[in-house]
């Protein structure tokens, strides 16, 4: 079977499908590797890596000549609608945002694999692509903080005097946030966390943070994500978190629901009451953002109440490429570990009774499969209906 690997071409994104070392897992299953030139390049891997790992590099890929094709972005409209009946993809697709490209995926007779979709069981974890890459984002924000600061992060003791440390506060303690919190400390701020799932209390101590305990019940949703809250818990929420903000010298947020907009934790007000020059990160700018006012890929500078200077507002962007590298090493091996678990004898063969096939699954058979999706979609389609008439 012809797996292709392409270029990514959504502006900003350097990472890859598949590295050299991967390329030799698929090919030792039996598979046929067909590398797009220069898809590596932006990760650190040129054509000849990927030829000496066994692979054919080709000047361009023919949508309709692979039986596999794995990508990293979601794939565009067109595209999605080029590929054969049969075709297995598997990537990232979004599919809460990418409606369009769904559809086209079920037009085609595709069958399309989410690696957001992957079930959270132990088994899965090494194909589990949100785990790998909030781990690179968690990462690299805290450094994205640490440039923009005007201050150190760690306590220095001098004879010219003592420089007290930095305090970061991360909202959201999932896998970004807890490698934030991690992150942070071995610069040698001073962190404190707060999650709406109390179970994170331990996971936070235990990378060396304070967890936050507003006294609210517990909301813990599925696959071990926080679920949406009410608008009058959000609310006080808000409330409760205000002080802690406030105090904070650096603040990342990483809160987010699967298949929903981000929910909103920090109001403008709440920003503008920290101290000029702090610095508020949010990882969740691309999906609505955790913070009041924020934009993806910009820096805004937000006044603070007493008008005596600033905070800067980072909405970040693309934050796995920044790190293109390490980001394309896990990723691909996320994809690689999923495409052997369906691959016997040289051919990819999905067994829809293993959960994790048939959890990831999004289209196959010229259906949508994934059920929230299904229904986004019908709920489309009929939107544009009657606004025809």
């Amino acid at each position: 079977m012809r797996v292709g690997i392409g270029r990514e071409r959504l502006q900003g994104e350097r990472r890859v499908a598949a590295t050299p070392e991967t390329v030799t897992q698929l090919t030792t299953l039996g598979l046929e590797v067909l590398v797009e030139s220069g898809a590596g390049a932006p990760s650190g891997h040129g054509d000849a890596a990927y030829t000496d790992a066994g692979a054919a590099v080709v000047p361009h890929l023919t949508p309709g000549d692979l039986d596999v094709y794995c990508h990293v972005r979601p794939l565009a409209p067109e595209f999605a609608a080029a590929l054969r009946p049969g075709t297995i993809t598997v990537g990232l697709a979004s599919p809460a945002s990418e409606l369009a490209t769904v559809a086209a995926l079920a037009a085609a007779g595709a069958t399309a694999f989410a690696l957001e979709l992957v079930p959270r069981i132990s088994r899965a974890q090494s194909m589990d692509a949100l785990t790998s890459q909030s781990l690179v984002s968690g990462y690299r924000v805290v450094l994205e903080a640490a440039i923009r600061f005007p201050r150190f992060f760690p306590l220095y003791m001098t004879a010219a005097g003592t420089i007290p440390p930095a305090r970061v506060l991360v909202l959201g303690a999932g896998v970004a946030g807890l490698q934030a919190i991690a992150t942070a400390k071995r610069l040698g701020a001073r962190v404190s966390a707060y999650d709406v799932r109390p179970a994170s209390a331990d996971e936070v101590i235990s990378m060396g943070g304070t967890f936050v305990d507003l006294d609210l019940d517990a909301v813990e949703g599925t696959g071990g994500y926080a679920r949406e809250l009410s608008v009058d818990r959000a609310v006080r929420q808000r409330e409760l978190l205000a002080p802690y903000v406030a105090a904070a010298d650096v603040m990342i947020t990483t809160a987010a629901i699967p298949g929903r907009a981000a929910p909103l934790l920090v109001t403008h007000e709440m920003v503008a009451a920290m101290r000029p020059g702090s610095v508020v990160i949010d990882l969740a700018a691309e999906t609505g953002g955790n913070v009041e006012g924020v934009l993806a890929g910009v820096d805004t500078l937000v006044p603070t109440q007493a008008g005596d200077g600033s905070v800067t507002l980072v909405g970040m962007k693309d934050a796995p490429s920044t790190m293109p590298a390490d980001a394309s090493r896990l990723f691909a091996k996320n994809v690689a570990n999923l495409l052997a678990l369906m691959t016997v004898d040289g051919t990819v063969t999905p067994d829809f009774t293993d959960e994790v096939v048939a959890g990831a699954c999004l289209t196959h058979d010229g259906t949508i499969r994934h059920e929230p999706t299904a229904a986004a979609v019908a709920a489309a389609v009929a939107a544009a209906a009657t606004g025809e008439h």
